[in-house]
């Protein structure tokens, strides 16, 4: 049970970005941006950061939506269960499984990102600027699963909920709908 009010029909961050519209938008721009803008790096590999940092978290309600929206960008639901499991081994290059130990380290701390690990991500043709998101993303979904966790939202446990979230990720990003989210009462 949440620990402040909000909306039945919103489980997860869905519900507290609704409930502080003036904080929201900001953090919707900034993960719209990281995750949808522009980079080099493919809507489903920044998905798979999110993914390895929640996992990390154990933030149940980030690491099931964000695996959703991975599997379904990437077209298959392998390479984010191998990359839970063990990223030296996941079905991805290696620039992207050394941004993904990067991932890892920042989610520990911020120190522990080490001048070895992001040698390792450039020596396997990861850019500044893809060390510089992957950290970034990093610590956003610290903060989205720190924020999930802490004020205990609602997790779903039904997969069909995370598979429709994960369309929905994929088809409008992490904009807020136009028409708001009435429209997922039941």
């Amino acid at each position: 049970m949440p620990y402040i009010p909000l909306e039945d029909h919103l489980p997860g961050i869905t519900g507290l970005l609704e409930y502080s519209k003036d904080t929201a938008a900001p953090i919707r721009e900034l993960t719209q941006t990281l995750l949808r803008g522009p980079s080099t790096l493919t809507e489903g590999e920044r998905e798979l950061i999110a993914t390895i940092v929640s996992h990390r978290n154990q933030c149940t309600f980030c690491v099931t939506a964000h695996t959703a929206a991975a599997d379904i960008l990437l077209g298959e639901e392998e390479t984010s269960t191998k990359v839970k499991q063990d990223i030296s081994t996941a079905p991805v290059s290696d620039k992207m499984k050394a941004l993904l130990t990067i991932a890892s380290l920042a989610q520990e701390s911020g120190k522990s990102v080490t001048p070895e690990s992001v040698q390792k991500a450039k020596d396997a043709g990861a850019t500044d600027i893809e060390i510089h998101d992957t950290v970034l993303i990093a610590a956003l979904f610290c903060l989205y699963n720190r924020y999930v966790d802490g004020l205990s939202t609602v997790t779903p446990t039904d997969p069909a909920f995370y598979k429709g979230l994960g369309e929905r990720l994929k088809n409008n990003g992490y904009n807020r709908l136009p028409e708001g989210y009435e429209h997922l009462k039941k």
